[in-house]
């Protein structure tokens, strides 16, 4: 089976076409074996994870990645979303409803919703929810149509194994600051900030103190063998660096 990636926008100005984009960032991997590409597009205060500072994927973009049998994936990852929140996205979730476009989900109330409202798109569990057992993936996996496991999850084999619909799951290809991140506190000060009412980006570790490996790649081999096929590209910063 063929191996298939979602990559990361992280870094692109909405100006930038995309195809420039992932031939500079992402240009040792092959096109047909990119699925997906996920980053912001319209401002939203549903976006979470990162910081929402400007549109990195243009009207354009999506449709020259949709030509190519290429998703928009939207992070709509923001830990708290009100019901009212999510009609005053309407407008946004329509204009790309359609397939292959999907979205990436930490909240289950807006799953739902979106499922309901928005059958075309494909809805994807986030990392953020950090779901590291079996009785929390057959959870997820009951709402969520695939699953994103942390990073640390890439060394556990024996859980990996346990794992029944392999198909359903997507691993991390390569990992940063989060691998090694004891309490990942950004991304709920991100969902704050993403609201833009004020907040402030909070880290759980000095810059000058924490654990910073740089990018990992993981042995895709290796995990091939376990029987897992889909996984999420990164994008390294400068000096081969991640997160903040």
């Amino acid at each position: 089976m063929q191996n298939t990636y979602t990559v990361s926008a992280r870094g692109k100005q909405e100006s930038e076409p995309i195809s420039r984009f992932l031939r500079n960032n992402f240009g040792n991997l092959p096109l047909q074996q990119i699925d997906s590409v996920f980053g912001f597009v319209e401002r939203s205060t549903m976006y979470g994870g990162r910081m929402f500072f400007d549109r990195q994927l243009s009207d354009s973009d999506v449709q020259e990645l949709n030509d190519k049998g290429i998703g928009l994936r939207i992070p709509f990852t923001n830990h708290n979303i009100e019901r009212q929140e999510y009609e005053e996205n309407r407008a946004l979730l329509e204009k790309y409803h359609a397939r292959p476009n999907s979205v990436i989900v930490t909240n289950d109330d807006l799953a739902r919703w979106v499922r309901q409202d928005f059958p075309d798109y494909s809805i994807e569990a986030s990392v953020i929810k950090n779901i590291t057992s079996l009785r929390k993936l057959q959870s997820a996996l009951e709402l969520y149509d695939t699953v994103v496991l942390p990073m640390i999850l890439n060394y556990k084999h024996d859980f990996l194994k346990s794992i029944e619909d392999k198909d359903r799951i997507r691993l991390f290809a390569n990992a940063g600051c989060a691998l090694t991140c004891p309490s990942r506190i950004c991304y709920a000060s991100v969902s704050v900030v993403n609201k833009f009412k004020g907040g402030e980006f909070q880290c759980s570790q000095s810059l000058k103190k924490r654990e910073l490996m740089g990018m990992v790649d993981f042995d895709i081999e290796e995990l091939n063998a376990l029987g897992f096929h889909r996984f999420k590209l990164l994008r390294a910063r400068p000096g081969n660096m991640t997160g903040y």
